[in-house]
């Protein structure tokens, strides 16, 4: 019997390009593969041990004879390679219809509309990089009090403020103002808050950023999962993804390492259902800017931590690394990339290794929750319980 799935989400850790990845642009990309190429190589001893290097042999990351876990790799069914995407199917959603982008900036009757209600004019209102825009239009932010718009390959709207100019509740406010907006024909995945501080030339964003997002479009595993009394603890931006729907309780992070430190403390508290992780700097920190060495050491950290999360764990609770999408660093741009995830299971009552394959949809993992917990099922993805369960 198991009690709890530990379902931890490292954000952009894809694996290798999809099948279809030339309908994206995404030719040739790799994430964990080209940083460890990139790098001379990548030191993860522990994720090695149960099974990471089985799934495709990476640069320091062999093929092991005998892993501690079950281990592959899937396929992603729906249309996108965005964060929103890759969690709600995860959750167990298909998304047939990709989420609109707004490449070119956003249109003058969507600005208008979003300064009549905030009171304010706007600046920026184009594709750019988070960090970028600080430095292009931070200090003019500052001498007006306009706040900066701005969106990127993603369906996102961002709204960057500086913390002394624009106070957090009020940047939060303007934000629930543009999500009541991005609906309907002009639906964006996520409005972001993204406040920021410093002066000039030393602009830092801090971890007051808030998503705003759209319901998912059906009841995800989550939900069922909560309405048969299971604990569903989202720790990081979980809760923010799926906008609080089929959550039980949230925690949001400072970073990769606090990420960590909240799951061992939900692990170590007594509950039953799922504990729903996402470590979210390898996408923002490292994958967006590009920055493989960044990356590399991001990645090297989470694995000198593994014993710990492994040793807080249960004789029945089971744990499934995998991620959401690529975003890999040694590609070209600053965008996402169409790859398979990653999918490495431990625990007590896993097979020690077990192949599961290439799996056809990321809502295999949902479907596989469903029925280690006998409830129901969304529909979608073929559970690998059977495969994995001593």
């Amino acid at each position: 019997m198991i009690n709890r799935v530990i379902l931890f989400i490292m954000d952009s850790v894809g694996i290798g390009a999809l099948p279809d990845a030339k309908n994206f642009g995404d030719v040739g990309a790799n994430t964990l593969g080209n940083i460890a190429i990139n790098e001379g190589g990548i030191n993860l001893p522990n994720l090695q041990r149960l099974g990471l290097g089985n799934i495709d042999n990476i640069v320091g990351v062999e093929s092991i004879e005998s892993p501690l876990g079950a281990f592959g790799r899937s396929l992603e069914v729906s249309n996108g390679k965005d964060t929103t995407t890759g969690h709600w199917e995860l959750a167990g959603l298909h998304l047939t219809e990709p989420f609109k982008t707004f490449p070119k900036g956003f249109p003058k009757d969507i600005i208008d509309k979003l300064e009549n209600k905030i009171g304010r004019k706007t600046l920026g209102n184009k594709p750019a990089s988070g960090t970028a825009i600080l430095d292009e239009l931070g200090e003019e932010h500052m001498s007006t009090g306009y706040p900066i718009v701005y969106t990127s390959a993603d369906s996102v709207l961002q709204i960057a403020a500086h913390e002394e100019i624009i106070p957090l509740e009020e940047l939060y406010k303007i934000c629930k103002i543009a999500r009541e907006i991005m609906m309907g024909d002009n639906a964006v995945a996520r409005i972001i808050a993204r406040p920021f501080i410093g002066t000039p030339g030393s602009f830092a964003r801090t971890h007051n950023r808030r998503d705003y997002s759209l319901n998912p479009t059906g009841d995800t595993v989550l939900d069922i999962a909560k309405s048969e009394g299971l604990d569903v603890v989202a720790i990081g931006k979980i809760e923010d993804i799926f906008n609080g729907k089929g959550i039980t309780d949230a925690v949001h992070t400072i970073d990769n390492m606090d990420g960590i430190d909240k799951t061992i403390e939900y692990i170590q508290k007594s509950s039953k259902g799922i504990i729903f992780t996402n470590l979210v700097d390898f996408d923002s920190k490292y994958g967006h800017r590009r920055d493989p060495k960044g990356y590399k050491d991001a990645l090297e950290n989470l694995d000198m931590r593994i014993p710990e999360i492994l040793d807080s764990m249960n004789d029945d609770d089971i744990i499934i690394f995998t991620a959401d999408h690529g975003n890999d660093p040694t590609y070209k741009g600053s965008d996402h990339t169409r790859e398979y995830i990653p999918i490495v299971i431990y625990g007590n009552k896993i097979k020690q290794n077990v192949n599961i394959g290439t799996r056809k949809s990321f809502a295999d993992i949902a479907a596989t929750i469903s029925d280690i917990f006998e409830i129901q099922s969304t529909g979608n993805g073929e559970s690998f319980k059977d495969i994995i369960i001593k």
